[in-house]
């Protein structure tokens, strides 16, 4: 339950996006877009790019398999997706993000500072706390 409060209200209190202390956090999966990978409900550990100007990770370094969070510009909520390709288009560095379980690519290219966070792995598995974000989409009437 702490978890839960603690996501519905930090976006309040700190102004961002996906809020995370000290870099790292958790997010509440909302749709089966990457099934079997996760689902929704379940919770995933998070590595920010950017928390309050410390830098966690670089999203330039982001490689195809990583599993990032970003602003898409199609959606109002972070989505969380999978790199399937990077290109140099016009001298910037794009990336074509998918989730596993739709049948095409999201509908737009991403640039680095549209990632904001990064899937934490053990080994090749992301790490995810299995359906205890059910209680927050359902107060949030998701």
């Amino acid at each position: 339950v702490g978890i839960q409060a603690y996501l519905l209200n930090a976006r309040k209190l700190m102004g961002n996006t996906m809020p995370m202390p000290f870099g790292y956090g958790a997010a509440v999966v909302l749709s089966g877009s990457m099934e079997p990978t996760f689902y929704r409900g379940d919770i995933v550990v998070l590595q920010q790019a950017n928390m309050l100007g410390i830098s966690e990770f670089d999203p330039t370094t982001v490689k195809e398999g990583d599993i990032v969070v970003y602003d898409a510009v199609w959606y109002d909520n972070p989505v969380i997706h999978r790199i399937i390709d990077i290109k140099d288009i016009n001298g910037t560095t794009m990336y074509m993000i998918k989730g596993d379980n739709n049948g095409s690519p999201d509908p737009y290219w991403v640039k680095a500072e549209q990632i904001t966070g990064r899937v934490v792995t053990l080994g090749e598995m992301p790490l995810v706390i299995p359906k205890i974000g059910y209680l927050s989409l359902w107060i949030r009437g998701l």
